[in-house]
């Protein structure tokens, strides 16, 4: 059984002194069979007090205040957990009963909102790729792993093109972007075919194999398969996870399960830095804090300048390509 220790720092600064910060956070492990939470340490700029409770989808999240004037909030979170291997299913079933079972579930709660799509315009596209009747010639979990290798295979790995407002329908078109895009897309096709699929916020810890996705929180989505139960699949690295992934929260999109959001009053220019480093049994990975300009926490008192139609990362890279075509052809 493989243990952890997990040190996240999330940091804000700000060009001017801010106040009124209010703030969620979602950076405690989830409590189950497959990973234990040794202890935490989480220190707050201003040492806030942290008022916990368990939301509709049983994570477990803390909301804090900080009043006054600041400069920086930085939240420093440190966690040990050791986590547990899962049997993968072998499911004796016919394969038609698991999609006839799959059909009868799909109203009841909590599987209605792990259904539910949002709003897609290349939705045809998608259906095209996921056509149910050859999705249904094989078992519920074979059909989520050729989806999971699907957005592996087709979809890029590149830091950058997109943020946390960037569409559904931008990152199809883009074919690109980072984990929480590849989760995104594999949730629409999961869902289109029926299979009940949530998004997750967690780490991966590669210890010596190499996986995308360290250095930061990472995301992964959890099908639903017949007679068995939840099961991740990360297609960033086109894996059934494990052992080697810590669980933080789930829901039904990134929204449910953002590390850190909130508002504040004052500036809207600050700058956000992200480190995770994993400390194994062999030694401590470096940390490496990733800086990039966030619009998140919203400020109270906004700033026209974040008003620009290219600020949207996804956007951005759109006008560079057309700005390439049109010297190419000049």
């Amino acid at each position: 059984m493989p243990r952890f220790i997990i040190h996240h720092v999330t940091k804000y600064t700000y060009a001017e002194p801010v106040r009124d910060s209010a703030n969620q956070i979602m950076l405690f492990p989830l409590h189950d069979q497959y990973q234990e939470l040794m202890s935490q340490q989480l220190v707050i700029t201003g040492y806030p007090n942290i008022e916990r409770y368990i939301d509709y989808y049983g994570n477990e999240t803390g909301t804090f205040m900080y009043l006054d004037a600041h400069s920086e909030l930085l939240i420093d979170s440190k966690i040990e957990i050791v986590t547990k291997p899962r049997l993968m299913p072998v499911v004796d079933i016919a394969i038609d009963k698991q999609w006839e079972y799959l059909e009868q579930i799909k109203y009841i709660v909590p599987f209605i909102d792990f259904l539910k799509q949002e709003t897609f315009h290349s939705i045809t596209e998608v259906k095209e790729i996921t056509d149910p009747q050859f999705c249904k010639k094989y078992s519920v979990f074979e059909a989520a792993e050729r989806l999971n290798e699907y957005v592996f295979q087709n979809f890029q790995y590149i830091k950058g093109v997109t943020n946390t407002e960037t569409t559904v329908d931008e990152i199809w078109k883009l074919k690109a972007g980072v984990c929480q895009d590849f989760a995104h897309v594999l949730l629409l096709m999961l869902r289109n075919i029926n299979i009940p699929a949530r998004y997750v916020s967690g780490y991966v810890c590669p210890l010596d194999k190499d996986l995308r996705g360290e250095g930061a929180t990472h995301a992964w989505v959890e099908a639903y398969i017949p007679f068995y139960g939840w099961l991740g699949l990360d297609p960033t690295n086109n894996c059934v996870v494990n052992d080697l992934h810590v669980r933080l929260a789930i829901g039904r999109s990134f929204t449910d399960c953002s590390p850190v959001k909130g508002t504040y009053r004052g500036t809207a220019k600050q700058v956000l830095e992200v480190g995770v480093s994993v400390s194994y049994e062999d030694g401590i990975a470096p940390m490496k804090l990733n800086t990039t300009l966030k619009a998140q926490p919203q400020p109270l008192t906004a700033n026209a300048n974040n008003n620009n139609p290219t600020s949207n990362s996804y956007r951005l890279h759109v006008e560079m390509q057309k700005q390439q075509q049109q010297q190419q052809q000049q």
